[in-house]
């Protein structure tokens, strides 16, 4: 059943990508997958920053750059 009180979601709108970059604590050798999407820059800094404050990284996935 379809919530009406959720706005429908749509991927195109999410620009930037969180990483919570493991591989620079020597955590793991394997290339970091996102764990966040988000539509705005300041909200994917924000969790970055508070989820692993000293290693994340945001990626603009329109461009493939480090925001």
């Amino acid at each position: 059943m379809i919530n009406p009180y959720l706005a429908p979601t749509d991927p195109v709108e999410y620009r930037y990508a969180v990483h919570c970059c493991a591989y620079k604590l020597d955590l793991t050798d394997k290339p970091d997958r996102a764990v966040a999407l988000f539509e705005h820059r300041s909200a994917a800094e924000k969790f970055g920053g508070l989820m692993w404050p000293s290693t994340f990284e945001v990626i603009d996935i329109t461009t493939g750059e480090k925001a």
